[in-house]
């Protein structure tokens, strides 16, 4: 009977480990889904962004068709911004776009029957709106990675979190700070 004792506390031990491992690989299931979640809404709000460009575009190239080079710029960084395929490269992409509708709104400051135009306004606003958002999912993105990362790196889930195929994802930080250090300027 003294043999009992040892082994249910090896049992209970071992009960305790292993409810500890399923409660941490859940989390950490969970807080990939979140993650993977989060990134589909930024890219959700990216490609409404990138959708809403090429009418900006031609509004603007309405009143402006000698800034050619304005455009291109435009349609390059929205491209960019499409094929971004992680939050690397969006980061990157994100930057360019920045510059990018920076220089179309100083364009679009020097034509003032462009800035009234009812369509003009509209898109401007629906940008506005858009920007928002990808700012709102970036935020919470960041946030889910914060935690996926967190909890990948604590001591004892470092042990084994990782050979559990878990690994540590990347923030979705702009490149260049100093292109959305002032976002695009919108007047209306």
């Amino acid at each position: 009977m003294e043999w009992l004792w040892p082994v249910l506390i090896v049992v209970g031990v071992l009960v305790l480990v292993g409810i500890y491992l399923w409660s941490t690989y859940n989390s950490l299931v969970q807080l990939k889904i979140r993650v993977d979640e989060a990134w589909s809404g930024i890219t959700v709000q990216l490609k409404r962004r990138a959708d809403l460009i090429p009418n900006l575009i031609e509004t603007v190239r309405g009143y402006a068709a000698h800034e050619k080079a304005v455009f291109e710029g435009v349609t390059r960084a929205r491209a960019e911004t499409v094929s971004a395929t992680g939050p690397a490269e969006a980061g990157v992409a994100e930057g360019h776009m920045q510059q990018a509708l920076r220089s179309l709104f100083a364009v679009a400051e020097a034509y003032p029957q462009l800035q009234a135009s009812q369509n003009y306004l509209q898109l401007q606003h629906s940008l506005v709106d858009t920007e928002d958002k990808i700012q709102a999912a970036r935020r919470f993105y960041n946030g889910g990675v914060r935690e996926l990362n967190t909890k990948i790196k604590v001591f004892p889930n470092n042990l084994f979190a990782r050979g559990l195929g878990f690994t540590e994802r990347e923030f979705f930080e702009v490149a260049d700070d100093g292109a959305i250090s002032e976002p695009p300027r919108v007047q209306f």
